[in-house]
């Protein structure tokens, strides 16, 4: 059977994912000029893309390595793989927050030392144990700043535990908010979580909004001692601003995955600086492929929209005949599109359409054939970017 779709992936993708595209479908590193691509960290941004890309998926969240504006200007879809990965990152939070409280790290590391010593080791780990003393977590606040996919089980897990939970998130989804614990304080300002919480946790995007949320002036605000952990991303955290405030004592410690040179090179603090092993399980790793190669799969053979980061979501059962318009999102553009496919003798049964910002994305079911000519009619239109029509 000839392949109607040609998968590239950019960087070793899960079995569990690519196991998932069927006959009508050739995937490999080696794929050239294809409909769609499937990566991991691969940098992007300075790929060209040919006019036959529909589509990208990241398994993962994160998509800085992805040049958005560029993909939205030429149609091409853009999608992650939200909360797929949320249980390996909540679980090396939960370690994390054990970590930064017990110097447990630091303990194991001194108690290597102590090989060679024999029947001395007893007394010498009595002796030198009192220097790695640290509290409990059971009865203590926890602040956790975004109540994303992960934020939630983060939140859940630590009132499992016995900790006291504030959180906070004015983007509050309605599913998340149906997900999370009765037992956790609805903080409305960042202050109520810095005034309050002896351990905050970040979970939110890399924005400008969001970009060194943890430095100097925040931490000012924040309870003597507090724990800090940035498993969400490097660059909401001020480095430089942390270490001084470790060394001043008004911070007890950072965990967190993004390692840096002014972190590395900290002394006398308790920094524990982790090589980005949150979403490194197995487990995530199939979940988020698999996740990717679903939404591929559905975008190719239906034209719709899940979980993409620069186009608006936009799916419905498929009825039919079915075109699929990418345009900008302006008055009266579909009312254009109707007018076009009323001139061609092509009837509108079903329609499903959203906008984001300056985008929107238009499905339409029609009876009809949907000939060459009609479909180049609605692609000459000024507002269209792209038209795909799927029978």
């Amino acid at each position: 059977m000839i392949a109607m779709y040609h998968i590239q992936c950019l960087n070793k993708i899960s079995e569990a994912g690519t196991s998932c595209f069927g006959p009508d479908y050739v995937c490999g590193t080696d794929v050239q000029n294809p409909e769609a691509i499937l990566v991991r960290s691969a940098s992007m941004h300075e790929m060209a893309f040919g006019p036959e890309l529909l589509a990208i998926a990241r398994a993962g969240a994160g998509v800085n390595n992805i040049p958005l504006d560029k993909c939205s200007e030429q149609g091409i879809v853009v999608f992650n793989t939200p909360g797929a990965n949320a249980n390996a990152v909540k679980e090396l939070v939960l370690a994390s927050l054990f970590l930064c409280s017990r110097k447990i790290v630091d303990g194991i590391a001194w108690t290597k030392t102590l090989k060679d010593k024999g029947a001395e080791i007893g007394k010498l780990v009595e002796k030198g144990k009192s220097s790695y003393v640290g509290p409990e977590i059971a009865g203590k606040k926890l602040g956790v700043i975004g109540l994303g996919a992960i934020g939630v089980l983060v939140s859940n897990a630590a009132v499992a535990l016995g900790m006291d939970v504030y959180g906070y998130d004015p983007f509050l989804s309605v599913d998340a908010a149906w997900k999370l614990s009765r037992s956790i304080h609805h903080a409305t300002t960042l202050d109520e979580i810095y005034a309050n919480c002896d351990y905050i946790t970040v979970h939110v995007p890399l924005t400008p909004d969001t970009r060194e949320m943890l430095s100097a002036a925040s931490i000012a605000k924040m309870k003597d001692g507090v724990r800090l952990l940035n498993f969400a991303r490097g660059d909401l955290a001020n480095s430089a601003d942390l270490v001084a405030a470790m060394q001043a004592g008004k911070v007890a410690a950072y965990a967190t995955d993004f390692a840096d040179e002014t972190l590395l090179n900290a002394e006398n603090v308790n920094v524990i600086p982790m090589p980005h092993l949150g979403a490194s399980t197995p487990e995530s790793e199939d979940n988020c492929a698999r996740m990717a190669a679903e939404e591929l799969m559905d975008y190719l053979e239906n034209g719709n929209i899940r979980n993409s980061v620069n186009l608006p979501a936009v799916s419905m059962p498929r009825e039919g005949s079915r075109i699929c318009i990418l345009h900008r999102n302006v008055p009266n553009t579909i009312s254009s599109f109707s007018g076009v496919l009323a001139q061609s003798g092509i009837n509108i049964e079903n329609m499903a359409s959203k906008s984001r910002k300056e985008f929107a994305y238009t499905i339409l079911d029609v009876t009809g054939d949907v000939s060459a000519s009609a479909a180049e009619s609605i692609a000459s239109l000024e507002e269209v970017v792209r038209v795909r029509v799927i029978k």
